[in-house]
């Protein structure tokens, strides 16, 4: 159950037996109450003298009159205050009467009134309720004890006034702790994941998206332990741009930028999902394929360089593939020493070509 679902009373945790503890407490024992009940028709006979007065005197103190604000207000303020008088001398002191003065104190932390303002409120209440006493009750035995009661009653209800202030005021710097927390996470949820986009940063290639030549050994040599250890084949391929100088110096930087682009897309369109695609530098690439024989890694080279061709026809790629196999497995030196070389072995033919 939220807090919202529970009364105040429940949410103070304020019972019966708490209400006969915090009289006790104070002292304020069944006759004295009762004392304050045979004063309820003086107090009714009164209560617009005293309202009046009393807000005569609030309305007189600028913070109050700026949160009191307007005539309606105030009109249903004066109403509030004269039912607030008339319960201290109801007589009836139950649950009902605490769970009234715990939502003053609710409403008052609410709209921002200060316990400084409250507390000066309360004692010119009292002195107002103590003139009419001592004026009305003939007897200063009985006057003594009722006006004694009365304080001990209005102690009661500050009580339960400053514990509703006390607790919001808990619930706040609550709420004020789970928001700093909530934050503290999200905060670190934002560094987090721009750690790990940093981190696939520093590893791709801005141009083409594929792994840089850096993270690519790591990926090749990882890849072949890998590959010797479940007796697997592992072939990599490696890709260059034919007279790729001349196409900068003739058509310009930009449109060699978007050849380079595009065929790092075509790569990753045409390789398989297990397989990794990587720039190595300038106009060469390089993909490892993973658990491939030769054949199948020449047939997917040979499938790039068709829809390399089928955008750019006068364009020409130069691929040389090498193999790691249980057989004869190669490090990482090996098989990119031996596919550069068989690279170039595709140059030295016309048109694009696959060397193994």
């Amino acid at each position: 159950m939220g807090r919202i679902d529970k009364s105040l009373l429940e949410q103070m945790k304020i019972n019966d037996a708490e209400i006969i503890s915090r009289k006790k407490l104070l002292y304020l024992a069944d006759d004295a109450l009762d004392l304050l009940l045979q004063c309820k028709p003086i107090i009714e006979d009164h209560i617009d003298e005293i309202v009046d007065i009393f807000y005569e005197k609030q309305t007189a103190v600028d913070e109050i009159s700026l949160l009191i604000g307007d005539a309606d207000t105030l009109a249903r303020l004066r109403n509030a205050q004269r039912n607030y008088i008339i319960d201290l001398f109801s007589g009836v002191y139950d649950e009902n009467y605490v769970n009234n003065r715990l939502r003053i104190g609710m409403v008052h932390k609410r709209i921002g009134v200060e316990p400084k303002l409250y507390l000066s409120a309360v004692l010119s209440l009292k002195e107002l309720i103590v003139n009419v006493l001592i004026s009305e009750i003939k007897n200063i035995d009985k006057s003594r004890d009722t006006i004694a009661a009365l304080e001990k009653l209005i102690f009661f209800d500050t009580t339960l006034v400053f514990d509703t202030y006390i607790d919001n005021l808990v619930q706040e710097i609550e709420n004020a702790k789970k928001r700093t927390e909530k934050y503290a996470i999200d905060l670190e949820e934002q560094v987090a994941e721009r750690t790990r986009r940093l981190e696939r940063l520093a590893k791709l290639d801005p141009l083409t998206g594929l792994y840089n030549q850096r993270e690519m050994k790591i990926i090749l040599k990882r890849e072949l332990a890998l590959g010797k250890r479940r007796q697997s084949h592992v072939s990599l391929a490696y890709f260059d741009v034919d007279n790729f100088k001349g196409i900068n110096d003739k058509l310009g930087h930009i449109y060699g930028d978007e050849v380079l682009s595009n065929l790092g897309q075509i790569i990753l369109n045409n390789i398989r999902r297990t397989d990794i695609g990587c720039r190595y530098g300038g106009d060469e690439f390089c993909v490892v394929f993973l658990d491939c024989e030769i054949k199948n890694a020449s047939n997917i080279c040979n499938t790039i360089i068709k829809d390399f061709e089928r955008k750019y026809n006068n364009l020409t790629l130069s691929v040389g593939i090498s193999t790691s196999c249980p057989e004869y497995p190669k490090n990482d030196n090996q098989i990119l020493k031996d596919a550069d070389e068989n690279m170039y072995k595709s140059k030295n033919t016309n048109g694009s070509n696959v060397s193994v």
